[in-house]
């Protein structure tokens, strides 16, 4: 007897979400589809502070302290959780509506505005929101079929309406808003410390090497082992790099510094939303530069709306066979798709057991005939009729 069992699998709802998003651990990690900037991002810290734990750090620590390679250490992973954290979180997307929600607000927006004629151009769709005695605009996203929340704005890389949004950073190859802008701002504060660290030791490292054997000779040393520690090439191969990222880094890290303290965004920044001609002041702003800081960097953080490892549908796979007993109590199921055979849908347990045959002994005698003969009506059945 042959057994058929249907399995069922599970299908997330981070498999049919919208957007140019890309998801891994089934899920729970959610980046932008372009990552190339992202990965030199994650190369230029490990580089450069590895060079700096190999070569430096071990001169140092003997010199002056063993305390700078730990401080140097807490730096760095600090850096490396924020900047993961950043780039693997949801950064705050607002789900697409849904057919039906999407046909209801086309309804209403049509009851509002009346007819539009033929040849004209249709008025904005525009909603106006009241926010601290602030009159603040709601703009309908034609891709997403919804009226944004206030401050979120579509991002056109990832493709996606965002609450609070910021801007979309490459450097950590994700959105940054209402979910993950504080661990953005402690990324870039700490990359700056680990970068001015990094960099000033380098400079004291070459100042003690050539108060011992002067400048030049430092410079000119060639590649060898410690304690002569005389890799002085990727030390200034290290300066460089920091030389270079420590003025676009603190530079925005300070940029960043003075938007928490005014309650704005990057894209509010940009766009003079509230230093413009008509300098309408900020509603979100509190007037006060400890309360926006506390507001923004440690205020509750919001849940995803997302819900990307919800189970959205079930899908059968293929059945696998066996053998098993069939008890009294079992009953055949419908035959409708033919023997052995499952229906749609359903998880099926069919067996395939021969009906029990009736000798034509135990018949009655009307009932009887040979295999392939049709039935004959009784000819007193007939009689009777008429």
């Amino acid at each position: 007897m042959s057994v058929m069992v249907a399995r069922k699998k599970v299908v997330r709802k981070w498999e049919k979400l919208p957007g140019r998003n890309t998801f891994c651990c089934d899920g729970r990690i959610m980046m932008a589809r372009q990552k190339g900037i992202f990965y030199l991002t994650l190369f230029l810290i490990l580089g450069t502070c590895a060079l700096f734990f190999a070569f430096e750090c071990r001169y140092l620590a003997v010199q002056l302290s063993p305390a700078i390679p730990v401080f140097a250490a807490v730096l760095f992973l600090f850096a490396m959780a924020t900047l993961l954290r950043t780039s693997f979180s949801d950064p705050g997307v607002i789900p697409r509506a849904l057919p039906d929600e999407a046909a209801f607000i086309e309804m209403e927006i049509e009851a509002t505005n009346g007819t539009v004629p033929q040849g004209q151009r249709p008025p904005p769709r525009i909603k106006n929101f009241q926010i601290n005695n602030q009159i603040v605009k709601l703009k309908y996203c034609y891709t997403c079929k919804i009226f944004r929340p206030p401050r979120a704005s579509h991002c056109s890389i990832c493709d996606n309406c965002v609450e609070r949004f910021d801007h979309h950073c490459p450097w950590v190859g994700n959105c940054v808003g209402k979910r993950n802008y504080r661990y953005f701002y402690l990324f870039i504060l700490s990359l700056s410390l680990l970068t001015i660290y990094i960099f000033t030791f380098n400079i004291v490292y070459v100042a003690l090497k050539s108060l011992k054997i002067g400048f030049l000779n430092t410079l000119k040393e060639t590649p060898g082992t410690y304690p002569s520690m005389s890799l002085t090439i990727f030390t200034v191969l290290e300066v460089l790099i920091c030389f270079f990222t420590l003025w676009s880094v603190v530079g925005l890290t300070g940029f960043h510094t003075f938007l928490v303290a005014l309650n704005q965004t990057t894209n509010e920044d940009i766009k003079g939303s509230w230093t413009g001609k008509n300098r309408v002041q900020n509603p979100y702003s509190h007037g006060n530069i400890v309360k926006n800081c506390c507001e923004v960097l440690c205020g509750p953080l919001p849940p995803s709306v997302l819900d990307r490892r919800g189970i959205l549908q079930q899908e059968e796979s293929t059945a696998q066979e066996g053998s098993c007993l069939r008890g009294p109590s079992m009953q055949e199921p419908p035959a409708t798709h033919g023997p052995g055979q499952a229906q749609e849908g359903h998880s099926v347990l069919s067996l395939q057991v021969p009906a029990p045959s009736v000798s034509d002994t135990e018949m009655p005698e009307e009932k009887q005939r040979t295999p392939g003969q049709l039935p004959v009506p009784c000819p007193d059945t007939g009689r009777a009729e008429h």
